[in-house]
C-alpha cells in the first residue's frame, strides 16, 4: 500500500508529458508538469490512504495558496526577466510547495522528500526559462509551505486512548482502513 503514491504519481507524469505540448526546452516542460503532478500527487495519496480529513485539508492550504499567490500577482507589478508582465510570485512554485508540503506534513518525510525535490526543480525551472526571478520563486515556496502549516495536521491511522470510566479501566485502540 505504501508504494500506491508513487504508481499514481509515475502515471501521473506519464499522462501530462503525452498530454501537453513538447517545448524545445526539456527542463521548463518538466516543471510545467511538476506543477501539476506534485498537487495531483497530494489528492491521489487521501484517496489512496481514504483520508476524508487530509482531502479537507488539502483543499484549504491549496486554495489558500493559490488565492494568495495570485492576489499578490495582480496587486504586484513586477516584470519577469523575459520582459512580461506578473512575474511575482510564480504559480508554478506555489503549487508544487503547496503540495510537497502537504504531503511532508500530513504523511511524513519519506513522501516529503521526493516531493520537495521535483518542487524544487519546478522552481529552478522556471528561474532558468527566464519567467521569473530568484525571490519570486523562493517566496512562492514560502506561501505554498505556509499554507500547510495553518492547516495541515499530520495523518494518524492508528489511535490510542486511554478509556477510563466508573469501574472501568482500559484502552480503545483505533484503525483506519
Amino acid at each position: 500500500m505504501r508504494k500506491m503514491p508513487l504508481y499514481i504519481f509515475v502515471i501521473g507524469l506519464y499522462f501530462f508529458a503525452h498530454v501537453l505540448p513538447v517545448r524545445a526546452d526539456a527542463l521548463e516542460t518538466a516543471g510545467d508538469i511538476g506543477s501539476v503532478a506534485v498537487p495531483l500527487t497530494a489528492v491521489a495519496m487521501t484517496l489512496a490512504k481514504n483520508d476524508k480529513e487530509g482531502v479537507l485539508q488539502f483543499s484549504k492550504s491549496f486554495l489558500a495558496t493559490m488565492a494568495t499567490t495570485y492576489g499578490l500577482r495582480y496587486t504586484i507589478q513586477e516584470n519577469r526577466p523575459n520582459g512580461h508582465k506578473r512575474s511575482f510570485p510564480s504559480a508554478h512554485t506555489s503549487s508544487a510547495f503547496a503540495g510537497a508540503a502537504f504531503i511532508q506534513m500530513r504523511y511524513g518525510w519519506t513522501y516529503g522528500i521526493p516531493a520537495y525535490i521535483v518542487s524544487s526543480m519546478v522552481a529552478y525551472s522556471r528561474v532558468d526559462a527566464k519567467e521569473h526571478w530568484t525571490h519570486d520563486v523562493l517566496a512562492s515556496a514560502a506561501i505554498g509551505i505556509a499554507s500547510n502549516l495553518i492547516f495541515t495536521k499530520p495523518f494518524k491511522d492508528t489511535e490510542i486512548v486511554p478509556l477510563v470510566r466508573q469501574g472501568l479501566l482500559g484502552i480503545v485502540i483505533e484503525k483506519r482502513f
